[in-house]
């Protein structure tokens, strides 16, 4: 096993007797040492093999995909992205505070493509067709697949990375690379 998966079962040791302590069954606890970890994720996406990887990605995770490099938001918070938190006029998409991981808000501004993929995306929701139902339908996801939120698509993740060249690429790979992008443009970090 690797010393990340034995950290977190000694971690759960470790809670098993705080609580027993908390509980008094127990008045002590051994010292537990946890292990050096060394997993820090390196894996960013040059410009070319997004591209790359893109093309073979089915239509409806192009547009994921697409975000995702330019805003480096986590895949959930792309996938549960309503059409509530995106103001067009403004070009603006917000995350309010308490709904990201961090617990906090985020706003990103809308430009080229990234207007682009979300006017896209519009024009999808008006006629996303679901099975037995009125193909006028609105769908409140931004990113959806044939008016269905998106749940799971590591198949097709893994079928494009393989078919590009990029097997064991995380998507969580293009948030990394969004922020070195925007640091090398200038962007200040916070």
């Amino acid at each position: 096993a690797e010393n990340g998966t034995i950290n977190r079962e000694l971690a759960a040791l470790k809670r098993m007797f705080n609580l027993g302590i908390q509980a008094e069954k127990i008045y002590r606890k051994p010292y537990i040492p946890m292990l050096q970890e060394n997993n820090i994720r390196k894996g960013f996406f040059e410009h070319g093999e997004f591209l790359a990887l893109r093309k073979v990605l089915p239509g409806y995770l192009q547009p994921v995909v697409t975000f995702a490099y330019y805003t480096g938001w986590r895949r959930r918070e792309i996938l549960s992205l309503r059409w509530s938190q995106v103001d067009l006029p403004a070009r603006t998409i917000r995350l309010d505070p308490g709904t990201t991981k961090s617990k906090e808000g985020r706003t990103v501004a809308l430009e080229g493509e990234l207007l682009e993929v979300v006017q896209g995306q519009l024009e999808r929701r008006k006629v996303a067709e679901i099975p037995g139902q009125s193909p006028t339908l609105l769908c409140p996801y931004v990113f959806h697949r044939n008016g269905r939120p998106i749940r799971d698509f590591r198949a097709a993740w893994d079928t494009a990375c393989k078919g590009t060249g990029l097997a064991g690429r995380l998507f969580h790979d293009f948030r990394r690379a969004a922020v070195r992008n925007m640091i090398r443009a200038g962007v200040p970090e916070r």
